[in-house]
Order: C-alpha cells, then structure tokens, then sequence
C-alpha cells in the first residue's frame, strides 16, 4: 500500500509539474502575442509626443510635447481636419448603404422562395468577388469614374467602399436572419401587420445584434481603406490613411507628425470596437456552434 501510495503522489506531483511548465508556456505565448500586437502602437504613441529630432537620436527618456497633434490638426499646411471630415462622411455613408442592402439581400435569401441553386450562386458569387485583389479593380474604376465625371469625389469613394464591403455583409446578415424563426414573422402576419411591417418591427429588432456587427466591421475597413483613395482621391478629396502617408514626402519624412495622425486615425476604430466587441464575435461565430 505505502508504495501504491508513494508511485500515486509521484505521479500526482509529475502531473502538477507539467501542469505548472504548460501554464508557464501559455502564458508566455500570450504575452510575446500581447507584445507583438501592442508594441508597434505604443512605439507610434509615443513617437507621437517627441519632437523630430528625439525621434532620430532615439532619446528615452524623453519630454513630452502636445506640438505634433497641433501642426496636424491646425497647422497651415495641414487638411488633416478635412481628411477626418472626409472619411467620416464616406464611412458612414457607405456603411448605411452597405447595411441597408445587404440586409434587404440576405432577407431575400432566407425568407423568400428562391431555388437553391439561385441562393448558392449569389452567396458563391460574393465570396468569390471578395476575395479578388482590390488592386485589380482600381484601374477599371479610374477609367469608369473619370468618364462619368466622378473622379476625385466622394461620391466615387462611396460606391467603391459599398462594392467592396457588401460580400461581408451579406454574409453576416444572412448568418444572423437564419436563426431567426420564420414563425415570429408568421405569426405577426396572422395578427394583422403587413409583410413589411413585419419585417420593420419584429425581423429587424431581433437582427439589432447582427446590424452593429456588420456595421462596425464596414465602418473600420472603409475608415482604414487605402489603395482605392489613394487612386481616385485628391488633397480636398483625400481620407485619414492617405493623409498619414503624405507626410512621407519625397525629400523629408515627417515622423512626428505622422505619429500623431495615426493615433488620432485609430481613436474611432478603437471606440467602435470596444463598444461592439462581443457583438462582431457573436457574428463571426453565428452558425459555428450549435
């Protein structure tokens, strides 16, 4: 019995100590995950109070200045106040636009007597459109664009941002309806509301969910787009990201001030997805649990 006992406490010991050395490895995994996210941001962050010259020499410590955020925001030379304006004004609207249709398609999908092949084929066909190369459509929307006068606008930006961003949330939205149960909306028409109306106030309430997912995520690619602005935008017409990256110019780059324009770039980003996390994860997972 004593030696039962002893080989049993070995045992328990040997299987506390690997216990032990797989905690440790887990934790230093996640914080060489932890450092490789968050360091080159707080690298910006901080490169964003010190004057150009400290950035060079590499001086740390260091003494802060708020000078960089005010030549980016109010400096003469600087648009970047138009450039937030830009892209907010973009970013929302084709995230309306983006949300309002592909809710629409993905209702029409799922509620609607489509053969299956037709419902397959769309959802194949988005797919496969959002996985082409961004790149390979700005040379025919240069020439589309510039034919219809609508080169160097807003309005450009915005119909790209809704082609490119619509796959997505078709995607999510139609994972989101599929688990709604038709019977709700059926038994709302039983008890007098049009279809429509059904739709309106019980369909899209219980969606809310799916509709800030969707939303957030087509809000912060459009916000961080850059190859698309970069080609069919101007200096009045320009976005955050390309404004960041003209301060790269071709004798002189302004690290300071390009700092502090990307952490001013990511303060939206980061709201939105602070506010939203759990309902992008629910929408990422919709459908991968049962």
């Amino acid at each position: 019995m004593s030696m039962a006992a002893a080989t049993t406490g070995m045992g328990g010991s040997a299987r506390r100590r690997r216990g032990l050395r797989d905690c440790a490895l887990a934790w230093s995994i996640a914080v060489l995950a932890l450092f490789a996210v968050l360091g080159p941001f707080v690298w910006i962050a901080t490169a964003s109070f010190k004057q150009q010259i400290a950035i060079y020499a590499g001086q740390f410590p260091f003494t802060p200045t708020l000078s960089n955020y005010v030549d980016v925001l109010f400096g003469r030379r600087s648009d970047f106040a138009g450039n937030v304006f830009n892209s907010l004004l973009v970013a929302s609207l084709s995230t309306a636009i983006v949300l309002t249709v592909g809710t629409l398609a993905a209702y029409s999908l799922h509620r609607f007597r489509w053969p299956a092949w037709v419902s397959a084929g769309f959802l194949g066909w988005t797919l496969v459109f959002h996985m082409i190369p961004v790149l390979t459509l700005i040379g025919p929307w240069y020439v589309a664009f510039r034919d219809l006068g609508l080169y160097d606008t807003r309005v450009a930006l915005v119909i790209t941002h809704v082609t490119i961003n619509l796959p997505m949330t078709v995607w999510l939205m139609a994972a989101f309806l599929r688990e709604i149960p038709p019977e709700i909306e059926e038994a709302a028409v039983i008890d007098g509301c049009l279809p429509l109306q059904a739709f309106l106030k019980v369909v899209l309430p219980l969606a809310i969910p799916g509709l800030i997912a969707a939303g957030i995520l087509a809000f912060i690619f459009s916000w961080n787009e850059f190859p698309i602005a970069l080609s069919l935008t101007s200096r009045e017409t320009a976005t955050v990201p390309v404004a960041i990256a003209r301060f790269a110019q071709q004798y002189e780059t302004q690290h300071a001030q390009m700092a502090a324009a990307s952490v001013i770039a990511t303060i939206p980003a980061i709201l939105l997805m602070f506010f939203g996390q759990r309902f992008i994860v629910r929408g990422l997972t919709m459908g991968s649990v049962k």
